[in-house]
């Protein structure tokens, strides 16, 4: 006869914990699923309001780490890329001729084919069109500002050169590196690249050269110059570009950002940690005489307000 064997107290436990385990996750994946978003829809209703108070057409297009999430945790970064340069240019086909474009940038830079997309989209927009840098658009982001018929910059907000990038390398440098070589000790594939990094470098001049000039951000006569300055790899590709230096190249920098967007900027955090790097109080009576005070509960929400399109995350094989 075949005995029943009982199971023990371990089996028992053992038992509990996957049906624990289990469940969690299901529970996890469903909140994921089905939670309703109220941070889009803060951060529509920050947006209708700007909009409202400006009488124009807001994109945000705003770069954090919380654009891809594993069980509602973000991971990773996100870069300009062809994502997001599909979004913004539906949203400028969306808005009227005569409307203005006011366009918030916070981006490290990405792609430079989707970058230059979304600066002749603005460029060909009949309205004016303002770009406001809270904290930074570097490379890609700054040919996109370059577009713009006024820059608003922080005054701490910074810009930054447009050289191409191949890969992990300047275009600046793979050319340099290959002229401080006889020919015959440089192999066929980085003469190839080489090759490719002057056109890449001969591409993205001409561009700003042309978005400068259409712009007005400077003279016609000086466009070419200050293109060749920004894309030359004078400098290193994080070289901060500020609001003296920018003002001396002869851009249209403004520094009188609108309260508004510092408090859109509030609902586009980065990803929390246990420990912050940085810890302050706010002070009780606010931000010192020429700054706006900004409170994140300040901003209104409106349930019923549509979610503004957020740009995708991807990784940038070349940067700009």
């Amino acid at each position: 006869m075949s005995t029943i064997t009982r199971p023990t107290l371990f089996d028992r436990l053992a038992s509990f914990a996957r049906f624990v385990f289990w469940g969690l996750l299901v529970f996890l994946l469903l909140r994921t699923m089905f939670a309703p978003d109220v941070v889009g829809q803060r951060r529509a209703a920050a947006l209708a309001s700007f909009e409202k108070a400006r009488d124009s057409r807001v994109i945000a297009l705003i770069h954090r780490a919380d654009r891809a999430n594993i069980l509602g945790l973000p991971i990773g970064g996100s870069y300009i890329n062809i994502e997001d340069s599909e979004s913004v240019l539906r949203a400028i086909r969306l808005t009227p001729a005569d409307k203005p474009i006011d366009l918030i940038l916070h981006t490290p830079g990405g792609l430079v084919l989707a970058a230059e997309q979304i600066a002749r989209a603005l460029l060909e927009h009949p309205g004016k069109v303002t770009v406001f840098v809270p904290h930074y658009a570097m490379s890609g982001g700054t040919l996109v500002a370059l577009a713009a018929n006024e820059i608003v910059m922080d005054p701490n907000a910074v810009l930054g050169p447009v050289d191409p990038q191949l890969g992990n390398a300047p275009a600046a440098s793979i050319l340099k590196a290959v002229e401080q070589k006889p020919v015959e000790r440089i192999s066929d594939q980085t003469l190839i690249l080489a090759d490719v990094a002057r056109k890449a470098q001969n591409q993205v001049r001409e561009v700003v050269t042309e978005l400068l000039a259409e712009s007005k951000q400077v003279p016609h006569e000086r466009a070419p110059e200050l293109a060749k300055m920004l894309s030359e790899g004078r400098w290193t590709h994080d070289f901060p570009i500020n609001v003296k230096t920018a003002r001396s190249f002869g851009l249209n920098i403004s520094t009188e950002m609108p309260r508004a967007v510092y408090e859109i900027m509030d609902l586009y955090p980065q990803a929390p940690s246990k420990r912050p790097s940085v810890i302050y109080l706010e002070p009780p009576e606010g931000a010192r005489p020429g700054f706006p005070t900004v409170t994140p509960e300040s901003t209104p929400v409106t349930p019923s307000a549509p979610a503004a399109p957020a740009p995708a995350a991807a990784p940038i094989p070349s940067k700009g």
